[in-house]
């Protein structure tokens, strides 16, 4: 049977059409949710005829009525990014989660740590977005395509660092707690609550105003341009650096096995001839393209980057973290307040393993100088010649200069968030 070929143009015609509508459709149900009247939102007394009408007319500028601020800490291992979590971890209004993208690296790129593909990084980029974005979204439930065992009935007790997280250790997500386990240390926590019910948790995320990720999977803050361009989102990057000569000595310290030829190097004076010098040289370059776009400002990160130094943070931990509310446009709290009083004074003995955040913040922020021979913190300044001098660390010209603590290796600088 022969068919007009007005016919055929007509159906092609109405099948694009529908598939268009279809699509549309979907991402505005998808992507645009309108949010059920709470404080944050909206008013109370707003009649749910009128609430419907208006989700059901202007998605985007129903979802823009809720005031969410969601925050991204970058940052890079023993940068001191465990501590910065705890300034919104502390906060009755965040809810904060301790580095979901690890699930993604273990499940996808078991061995990204040792892998220096392009390809592999590119996987992991594209899978970490599309959780970042389901987590600020309050969808936990995305978690369970990367926790291995995959969560029975949205239940798991493999939740990398389930403890680091306040609101996963408290009610409604953890019931069994009372009132005197309001302070618990991590692995209490885990041990008090059981499994973690997903469910619960996605519930606890959506009653809070603003939602904070910590993160050392992610390279650049470039690498996050489509999130900070997602106008859903009202997402901003608080960048964390640190001289990288201290994170060198860190990490030295605390992952003794990987750095093993560095703590070589350092004990016995001869550099081994197979060191692997990118362990130190990515962090460099790292810090050097992400810091180089971040003060550039270009017009997709205005209003959305702060650059942060360890440092500073460490010596004056209450005026920088006013700052760093301030530029959230976050009323800081006084569980905060409190919290960096009581956790920036301690001694050597305060903090009970490798990721505590109890400590002498001035102090540890210094330590280095003594844990590296001059050898090797002049390798890492020739080697970091030009972020070194980006960030204002100044190079020490001699051991002497080095153990000098009355000598100042930061410079004063003023990083002002691009606005």
């Amino acid at each position: 049977m022969q068919c007009s070929w007005k016919a055929v143009l007509l159906l092609a015609l109405a099948s694009i059409a529908i598939q268009y509508t279809a699509i549309r459709t979907f991402t505005a149900k998808s992507f645009h949710s309108c949010p059920n009247p709470n404080p944050v939102n909206c008013s109370l007394s707003q009649d749910t005829d009128t609430a419907d009408r208006l989700c059901d007319e202007s998605p985007t500028f129903a979802y823009n009525l809720s005031r969410k601020t969601h925050v991204l800490i970058l940052a890079t291992t023993r940068s001191g990014s465990s501590f910065v979590g705890q300034l919104f971890n502390q906060h009755f209004d965040v809810f904060y989660l301790f580095e979901p993208l690890y699930h993604v690296q273990y499940t996808l790129i078991p061995k990204l740590t040792q892998s220096k593909s392009t390809m592999d990084r590119r996987v992991m980029l594209g899978a970490s977005r599309d959780l970042l974005r389901s987590l600020y979204d309050c969808d936990l439930y995305f978690l369970e395509n990367y926790i291995k065992p995959q969560p029975v009935n949205h239940t798991t007790d493999r939740l990398f660092r389930r403890g680091a997280s306040k609101a996963l250790c408290s009610p409604p997500v953890c019931e069994s707690l009372g009132a005197v386990d309001l302070h618990l240390e991590e692995g209490d926590c885990v041990k008090k609550c059981g499994t973690l019910n997903l469910t619960l948790a996605t519930e606890s995320c959506r009653e809070h105003g603003h939602v904070a990720i910590k993160t050392v999977r992610v390279p650049e803050v470039s690498d996050l341009r489509a999130l900070v361009e997602d106008p859903r989102l009202n997402l901003k990057v608080i960048q964390l650096v640190r001289d990288p000569r201290g994170i060198l000595a860190s990490r030295s310290e605390t992952f003794r096995d990987t750095y093993r030829l560095w703590r070589i190097w350092d004990g016995t004076g001869r550099k081994p001839y197979n060191l692997d010098v990118t362990q130190l040289t990515t962090v460099c370059e790292d810090f050097w393209n992400s810091v180089s776009t971040g003060l550039n400002r270009p017009p997709w990160l205005k209003g959305k980057y702060m650059l942060v130094r360890y440092e500073d943070l460490a010596r004056n931990p209450m005026k920088k973290t006013e700052e760093i509310y301030d530029f959230l446009g976050i009323p800081m709290d006084s569980n905060v307040e409190r919290w960096i009083q009581n956790n920036t004074r301690g001694d050597r003995s305060s903090s009970k393993h490798k990721y505590g955040t109890v400590r002498n913040s001035a102090a540890t922020a210094e330590k280095w100088r003594f844990r590296l021979s001059y050898e090797i913190v002049a390798f890492t300044q020739n080697a970091c010649q030009q972020v070194l001098a980006q960030l204002g660390y100044k190079a020490a010209g001699s051991e002497e200069e080095l153990k000098n603590l009355s000598i100042s290796l930061v410079e004063e600088r003023d990083f002002l968030p691009f606005s």
